[in-house]
């Protein structure tokens, strides 16, 4: 979102808000909503690619989150929020995305899959690269050890990494990393590592 002005503008504005989910926010919302939708965003893509310190992690066993990060383009649910809760929607996202700042909160175009399809601004948490939290791209290996170690005060990281594909299974989408690590972590000798 551009400066100031523009951030005003939209923090007070009466129409309807459309907020884009692509990781917890697609099976745990945590504020009203009128409508959702099907969608995808182009020129972002879904990943593993934040440190998680605080909801999946510590700082001392860091888990991983989801960001949208470069490239690519993304499926997830738009949710259209009433005007009426419109700014404590935005209250209420902001205190649980932007904790440590590394996303980036802007209004990107997204398509709403239906018939027909149609555009609309939603507010997206983009990954800040520049942050501290920024994994970038890690491998499988590394991910899967990350994940497996790590818990924080939204539960463990293994919980999130499940719970985010049985949400796209549901959406009719496949991911191929996150599926490959969903099966990694389903594996038959596969156990939750303690938490100490």
């Amino acid at each position: 979102m551009p400066p100031q002005v523009a951030k005003a503008e939209f923090e007070h504005a009466v129409e309807d808000l459309w907020v884009f989910g692509y990781g917890s926010l697609m099976w745990r919302p945590g504020f009203e909503f009128v409508e959702q939708m099907p969608a995808r965003v182009i020129g972002l893509h879904r990943s593993l690619c934040v440190y998680s310190f605080i909801h999946r992690g510590t700082p001392e066993r860091p888990g991983l989150v989801l960001g949208l990060d470069r490239g690519g383009a993304c499926r997830g649910i738009a949710f259209r929020v009433a005007a009426a809760t419109r700014e404590a929607t935005i209250t209420y996202l902001r205190g649980r995305e932007q904790g440590t700042h590394v996303y980036l909160e802007t209004m990107r175009g997204v398509m709403l899959v239906g018939k027909p399809e149609r555009r609309v601004d939603a507010l997206c948490y983009v990954v800040d690269r520049g942050h501290r939290q920024y994994a970038g791209r890690l491998t499988i290996d590394e991910q899967l050890h990350l994940i497996r170690q790590a818990h924080g005060q939204s539960g463990a990281n293994r919980d999130y990494v499940l719970a985010t594909v049985a949400a796209l299974e549901a959406l009719g989408c496949r991911d191929a990393e996150l599926h490959t690590l969903a099966e990694r972590l389903n594996g038959p000798h596969e156990r939750p590592a303690p938490i100490v």
